[in-house]
């Protein structure tokens, strides 16, 4: 009996150890161009933040265009026209953060599906979904396109119902 019990708490720790040693999942190792691809994302926030025309130009692909749900219907605009929008004079401080970005690359196509938080003068405004599409250019990563949804019924954690 003493025997059995020796070999089983034997077998639980090799099985503990192999476990805690094991390298992390694929899932949590991000590649040089996931990084590439969040980041680019990310300066394309940077630029609605700041409204600045140049920054949200440069992380796009000329030619490409957005498509925003606003209120069930398909807001569609080339991406001269999105940047207008986004870089118009204003007074309101503007933030959009994203949560749990899903990053899927193929040679020189990617796609980030993540869920976002707008925040206007320091307060909750709406949430949604970003989807983004994205091609590499000359070794650079480019948004070919964009679309989001928009809705105000969020949570402050970021958290969504789907």
């Amino acid at each position: 009996m003493l025997a059995f019990r020796l070999l089983r708490c034997a077998v639980v720790f090799s099985v503990l150890a192999a476990a805690l040693s094991a390298p992390a999942p694929a899932a949590e190792q991000v590649s040089p161009d996931e990084k590439a691809v969040t980041a680019r994302l990310q300066a394309l926030l940077e630029g609605i933040a700041r409204r600045d025309k140049a920054m949200l130009t440069e992380q796009l692909l000329p030619g490409g265009s957005a498509t925003l749900m606003r209120d069930g219907k398909p807001l569609q605009m080339g991406f001269e026209a999105f940047v207008e929008r986004l870089s118009a004079p204003g007074t309101d401080t503007r933030e959009e953060r994203m949560y749990d970005p899903l990053v899927r690359i193929d040679d020189d196509i990617a796609i980030i599906w993540t869920r976002y938080q707008f925040i206007r003068n320091g307060k909750l405004d709406h949430c949604g979904t970003d989807i983004v599409n994205l091609v590499k250019v000359g070794g650079h990563w480019l948004i070919s396109s964009l679309g989001d949804t928009s809705r105000t019924t969020c949570t402050p954690t970021g958290d969504h119902s789907f």
